[in-house]
């Protein structure tokens, strides 16, 4: 697998849950919990299972940060 895309992080799926257009693929990064949401037929193409050892690719627009009103977090 070849891609230009450098945002790539090591995971494990630890579970999959599957609704009617969209499934939730929560996986483990190094005890990062990480979730991505995908279509279902991409969930059913990729075959994934919990257990299995997969590649989150990461490739956003946007960052946003926020911080609170007083710099001093009160």
């Amino acid at each position: 697998m070849k891609l230009s895309a450098r945002n790539r992080i090591n995971a494990r799926v630890v579970g999959v849950t599957r609704g009617e257009a969209t499934a939730n693929v929560e996986m483990d990064a190094g005890g990062t919990r990480l979730v991505a949401s995908i279509t279902v037929e991409a969930a059913d193409e990729l075959a994934l299972f919990e257990g299995q050892e997969v590649i989150a690719v990461v490739k956003a627009s946007d960052v946003i940060l926020a911080v609170a009103d007083d710099p001093a977090g009160g």
